[in-house]
C-alpha cells in the first residue's frame, strides 16, 4: 500500500498577497510553496486511493482547497502534480562554477557535482518523492511522463555544456554527456530506493560514477 498524506494538510487560500517589502515577498513565496505542496499531497493521495484514470484536476484542486485555474499555475497536468514535477533549474552558483570549468576542472567530477545539485530537490521533498516513485511502479503512464519531463532538461544541459566548452574546451559529444547526466540521476534514485530511501539520493552518486569509471578502465585494460 502506498503511504498517503493526511487529509489534515493545511489548504492555503487561492489569493497570493500583493508584492511589496522583502518580508511580504518572502511570505508570498512561502505561501506559493505551501500551495504547491498541498496540490502534490492531494494528487498523490487521490491517485493512491482511486487510481490515476479516476482522478481529475478538479478533484485534486478541491482536495487542496484551490480552484482548477490555480492548479494550472503550478502544473501542466495531473500527472505532473502526482510526480511533483518542478522546473526549478540549477542554482546560479552551480551554473557559474560549471561553465567556468569547475568546481574541480575535470569533466566527470564536475558532472557529478551538477547531478548532485539536480538531485537536491528530491532530498528536500523526501516523502513526496518516495510516494511519487511508489506510484510510478503502479501507474506506468507516470513513468512515461517522468521520462518526458526529464527530456525537457536536455536543452538546458546542452546550453551548459556549450557554455563550458567555450571557456574550458573538451571533446565529448553533448548527446553523450546529456545521457550520462540522466543515467546518473536515474541510477542514484534507484540506489536510494534500494537503500530504503535513507539519506540523500546524492549519497549514491560516487558509487554510480565509480562503476562507470570501472567499466571504462576495464575496457581500456582489455
Amino acid at each position: 500500500m502506498v503511504p498517503t498524506p493526511s487529509r489534515a494538510t493545511a489548504a492555503p487560500a487561492d489569493a497570493d498577497p500583493a508584492a511589496g517589502s522583502p518580508a511580504e515577498e518572502g511570505l508570498r513565496e512561502r505561501k506559493k510553496r505551501a500551495r504547491r505542496a498541498a496540490l502534490i499531497d492531494a494528487a498523490q493521495m487521490l491517485v493512491a486511493e482511486h487510481g490515476l484514470d479516476a482522478v481529475t484536476v478538479e478533484m485534486i484542486s478541491a482536495e487542496a482547497g484551490v480552484s482548477a485555474r490555480t492548479f494550472f499555475n503550478y502544473f501542466e497536468s495531473k500527472d505532473d502534480a502526482v510526480l511533483g514535477a518542478e522546473d526549478s533549474g540549477l542554482p546560479e552558483d552551480v551554473v557559474e562554477a560549471f561553465v567556468a570549468g569547475g568546481p574541480t576542472g575535470r569533466l566527470l567530477p564536475d558532472l557529478e557535482a551538477l547531478v548532485a545539485s539536480l538531485l537536491r530537490p528530491h532530498a528536500e521533498a523526501h516523502d513526496r518523492v518516495v510516494r511519487a516513485m511508489d506510484l510510478m511502479q503502479q501507474e506506468p503512464r507516470l513513468l512515461q511522463r517522468h521520462v518526458l519531463w526529464m527530456d525537457r532538461h536536455k536543452n538546458r544541459l546542452v546550453e551548459l555544456f556549450e557554455a563550458r566548452r567555450a571557456s574550458a574546451p573538451f571533446s565529448t559529444d553533448n548527446e553523450l554527456l546529456t545521457m550520462l547526466v540522466l543515467l546518473l540521476i536515474r541510477t542514484a534514485l534507484v540506489a536510494w530506493e534500494h537503500a530504503g530511501y535513507t539519506g540523500d539520493p546524492a549519497d549514491h552518486l560516487p558509487a554510480a560514477v565509480a562503476q562507470l569509471v570501472d567499466v571504462v578502465t576495464h575496457d581500456l585494460d582489455s
